[in-house]
């Protein structure tokens, strides 16, 4: 048998980092040590959304769901003895992704790097942050100027440098159909190279340089063959976008590259070690095809419904992908699928009804209209409601949650206070005070960093006018400047954006004919109403501190509507101080919190005590998110009425649940179930 030539395996990247920048780059050597070939910087949501440690939304928030860089001293730590003139790292980041960039950059030239040869990626898609993952700062219009200056700027000084990574990852797990993920990805991508091109930054004869460096983050569900080919269909259809619409003439420029992380939307709760034979086919269909296979891949691990992974968990999903690239024959071959006439006719029929859509987002006037008029969040909303409806009814299976359910004893959950990592709750307040030690020694040797004010102001002039504000970036990320100073500043000129939730326009998703569950629940709702002697039952649907992950809270709320409630849901980013103004103001039958970032621990009981303080402790409050065993306790300890978790996945029933919750504060019998 003649030795055949294996292709160079895609890069294999770990999603990490929490706690401390030291915590951090001690990680990341360990994982760089086990064979990971790139890093992926997950960084917490304080730092995502341009706030300071100590601000009053981080509550509960550092160190939780990434790493905290609050200034140059932070990011001096994360690399250290990381020399990043050798490395390919993506960092995840969006709204304040200049500035981490900026940061970088610093860095990297105190270590004495040639800064042209810097590798890796900005996520900086602040579209999908609009839509599904909620960490946008500023209204489009700055955020997309914020997004052009920084592409324009890496063409010329960091021209390796992938300056966005154009997201559909998230899409996908705020219910995007492969229809919807390729459409709404591709319409970003359009409104970001129209926008590059109009700003006269670039001259024409340069846009293939803007086209080849620009990639894409995809996600992979486990419906894997129909995903390998909504790969295959985004490669035709950005091929024929950057062909036709650009004038790009140069193949190598037009080629689709793409990272991934696989999918955690269909990872359960229950069961949880079905996850990694998800996780696996998951992952083919990325690699599969080599025509349309991924640059960088990384995995979720089996425990991220449960909590954060810890390091061993990272490397089981680092060594599933290092079995498939070094003991498969996978990379041997051409690809497997060319001349498949099943293949052909499902990427032939995904990139029709795609091009359609795209066509239909343009006739709104794009991308940035379309998130505007709420047009893309209300057909995710809708879809994902879809997706559920599917699992409650038991038409879409899912083992171990709707069918197969009974099972042995699994020793991996055992002891469930184990099997994740836990943040120490110590961290945060070690992070406020290392970062106030910056703001007062920040100008004194050995920085001696010049007064952050004058590069501040400088920035904001650069925001009022024309100017890239790259430059004016770089001059804060050397003079000391925090990034709540950096992002305050840009709320001075910019102001801030609440985006449409999409929820209130979002079509019924579970009809309630006679006998069904909803019907049964609404009957419930109407006889409680009626019991209270009120119009209609209130619930207020809150998101307090910086977990902008709300498709539970959305479906939640629509779910609620459709069952007869009057409900009141403002969005993400809400102090306990807000949530409970608004309970009171609205005269609320009950309040439900929805967190996935961990911070339930301080921010739920938080609102529980305003509602005793304002004599409003009969109102019951419910908490959703992703809730270890042990937090669970304690949260019904401090009065929580109810905890939902992921493996809680009939919301028909939870809406039940909650009209129960009301009967038993208002002492109302309770009422009976048809049989």
């Amino acid at each position: 048998m003649t030795e055949r030539q294996k292709d160079r395996p895609w890069l294999m990247r770990t999603y990490a980092g929490h706690s401390t920048a030291e915590a951090s780059n001690e990680l990341y050597r360990r994982n760089l040590a086990k064979g990971q070939t790139g890093l992926s910087v997950a960084f917490d949501l304080p730092t995502q959304t341009g706030y300071d440690s100590d601000h009053v939304l981080a509550r509960g928030e550092v160190g939780r769901v990434g790493v905290p860089v609050a200034h140059l001293g932070d990011m001096r730590r994360l690399f250290q003895d990381i020399p990043l003139e050798q490395m390919n790292t993506s960092m995840t980041i969006n709204a304040t992704a200049m500035w981490l960039l900026a940061l970088y950059q610093v860095v990297a030239e105190e270590q004495g790097a040639d800064i042209t040869r810097l590798q890796g990626t900005t996520q900086n898609d602040i579209v999908k942050e609009y839509l599904s993952r909620g960490t946008h700062v500023f209204p489009p219009g700055p955020s997309l100027r914020l997004t052009t200056d920084m592409i324009a700027y890496t063409v010329s000084h960091m021209p390796k440098w992938n300056p966005i990574n154009i997201c559909s990852y998230h899409l996908q797990e705020a219910g995007a159909t492969p229809v919807q993920e390729i459409a709404y990805a591709m319409s970003t991508a359009i409104a970001v190279l129209d926008a590059v091109r109009d700003s006269g930054q670039v001259p024409q004869e340069r846009m293939g340089d803007v086209v080849g460096r620009i990639s894409f983050f995809v996600n992979a569900g486990v419906r894997f063959v129909e995903e390998m080919c909504k790969m295959r269909a985004f490669g035709r259809i950005w091929d024929r976008i950057t062909r036709e619409r650009y004038g790009i003439q140069d193949p190598k420029h037009r080629r689709f590259r793409y990272g991934v992380q696989v999918n955690s939307l269909g990872l359960t709760e229950a069961q949880p070690e079905n996850n990694v034979q998800r996780i696996v086919l998951e992952m083919l269909a990325v690699t599969l095809s080599k025509d349309a296979r991924a640059r960088a891949v990384q995995l979720p691990a089996w425990n991220e419904a449960l909590g954060l992974p810890r390091p061993w968990d990272q490397q089981w999903s680092l060594r599933i992908q290092q079995v498939l690239a070094h003991e498969s024959d996978l990379l041997e071959y051409d690809d497997i699928f060319e001349g498949s006439k099943v293949i052909e006719a499902k990427v032939g029929e995904l990139v029709e009804e795609s091009l359609a859509e795209i066509e239909r987002i343009q006739e709104m006037g794009g991308a940035m209209a379309a998130v505007e008029s709420g047009y893309l969040k209300s057909q995710l909303v809708a879809s994902h409601a879809e997706r559920r409806a599917r699992i409650e009814s038991g038409q879409e299976k899912i083992v171990g949650v709707n069918i197969f359910e009974t099972t042995e004893p699994n020793p991996l959950t055992a002891d469930l206070d184990t099997a994740i990592q836990t943040v120490d709750p110590a961290v945060e307040a070690r992070v406020i005070a290392s970062l106030q030690h910056w703001r007062d020694t920040r100008y004194q040797p050995p920085f001696n960093h010049p007064r952050p004010c004058k590069a501040l102001e400088r920035l904001k002039a650069a925001a009022k006018g024309t100017d890239n504000l790259m430059e004016a970036t770089l001059e804060c990320a050397r003079a000391g400047v925090t990034t709540g100073e950096w992002a305050g500043a840009l709320r001075e000129v910019f102001g801030e954006f609440r985006a449409p939730t999409g929820v209130s326009s979002a079509p019924v998703a579970v009809a309630a004919q006679e006998g069904s569950a909803l019907s049964e629940v609404r009957r419930r709702v109407e006889l409680t109403a009626a019991d209270l002697g009120v119009g209609k039952l209130r619930f207020l649907v809150g998101k307090p501190g910086l977990d902008g992950h709300s498709n539970g809270a959305e479906q939640i709320a629509v779910r609620a509507r459709d069952a007869g409630f009057e409900v009141v849901y403002q969005g993400i980013r809400l102090t306990p101080e807000q949530i409970v103004d608004a309970a009171l103001a609205e005269d609320v039958h009950a309040v439900g919190l929805s967190i996935l970032s961990g911070s339930h621990a301080q921010l739920v009981p938080d609102v529980l005590e305003r509602l005793r303080e304002a004599g409003a402790a009969d109102i019951p409050v419910i908490a959703g998110g992703i809730i270890p065993n042990a937090d669970a306790e304690q949260l019904r300890a401090a009065g929580v009425a109810a905890v939902f978790t992921p493996k809680d996945f009939d919301i028909t029933g939870i809406i039940g649940r909650i009209v129960d919750e009301i009967r038993k504060a208002n002492k109302l019998d309770p009422l009976e179930v048809p049989a």
